[in-house]
């Protein structure tokens, strides 16, 4: 009967260390190994033998996640809860492997927690097809709020900014400035020097106007078809002037030739400029199409400038003082 035990050992010990799975065992009373399979070795580099105790196990856990996953273990085995865990395993090497293991927690006829016994699974493929999924749709909601053309925000985007830092501004009680600009006779641009250029005439001004946007929670996005337009939250209309001016600037240092406009040999751009400190009776809709009203009379008196107005209190654009 011993000799049948002891073969039934021998079959289930070389199942285990034929398979991928890394097994282990845990006295909990010596919190020492009493076993680890020898494919340790081979995907981490440490032999066996060097599996003493579980600071060894935890010594071995990149800094990031140690303390989070040890808590976890610990607090799970004490009372007798079967847990996985995933983590990075440093590799003799300096490099790091993902590990997944999965824990069953052995009592004795008492009740008591006797031992853990588990599985290290070498989890480094999943993990990176998992990061790439994260990463991919992470970039294709970059490119839901981005305009493919430019590489600046989209009109998507814009209509998401613009009620966040309308609803910031109502609260704080702080102006918000808006700057809608557009390219002067693009037609005439895109007739005579083609689309490409004039695709390519789009994207050096969006990179232009990002230049133009220099705090933090300044946004640039195109707000259609030669149109781009600004958001530029806790400025007033003086200062939102400046910015404008500095848009302007910054397009006619590109030095982007027209020979088919009417104001300029090189490409230049009107403006409007709208500043509010909005109540909460106010909407955005009719302030930005107060700004867009702002930007036609700019074009009217002969573009290459820019028009500007201020509003306050719940009248918002009915009640406005022009410069």
């Amino acid at each position: 009967m011993r000799e049948d035990a002891d073969t039934t050992q021998e079959v289930y010990k070389a199942l285990l260390e034929s398979t991928r799975a890394i097994p282990w065992k845990i006295d909990w009373k010596t919190m020492t190994f009493a076993y680890i399979g020898p494919q340790i070795e081979a995907l981490l580099g440490w032999s066996p033998s060097s599996w003493v105790s579980v600071n060894d196990w935890a010594e071995r856990m990149h800094p990031d996640d140690r303390d989070t996953v040890v808590a976890f273990c610990v607090a799970q085995s004490q009372s007798g809860t079967d847990h996985e865990a995933d983590y990075r395993a440093l590799t003799r090497d300096g490099g790091y492997v993902w590990i997944r293991d999965v824990v069953h927690v052995m009592r004795n006829a008492e009740g008591e927690v006797e031992a853990l016994v588990g599985f290290m699974f070498d989890i480094s493929e999943r993990k990176k097809a998992e990061q790439q999924l994260i990463d991919l749709q992470k970039k294709l909601e970059e490119y839901s709020y981005q305009d493919g053309l430019t590489g600046v925000a989209n009109r998507r985007m814009f209509d998401s900014m613009l009620e966040m830092e309308w609803a910031n501004a109502q609260r704080a009680g702080e102006p918000l400035s808006l700057i809608l600009l557009d390219i002067d006779y693009f037609k005439q641009y895109n007739d005579h020097y083609g689309h490409i250029q004039g695709d390519d005439c789009l994207r050096n001004v969006g990179q232009a106007l990002k230049n133009a946007a220099i705090r933090p929670r300044d946004f640039v996005a195109r707000f259609g078809g030669e149109e781009f337009v600004l958001i530029l939250p806790g400025t007033d209309e003086p200062a939102a002037r400046q910015v404008a001016e500095r848009c302007r600037k910054l397009i006619r240092e590109r030095c982007i030739p027209h020979e088919k406009s009417s104001v300029a040999s090189l490409l230049t751009i009107s403006l409007g400029v709208g500043s509010i400190t909005p109540t909460h009776q106010d909407q955005p809709l009719p302030f930005v199409e107060a700004v867009d009203r702002l930007l036609y009379q700019a074009k009217q008196k002969g573009r290459d400038r820019l028009e500007s107005a201020s509003w306050s209190g719940s009248a918002a654009p009915g009640r406005r003082e022009e410069h």
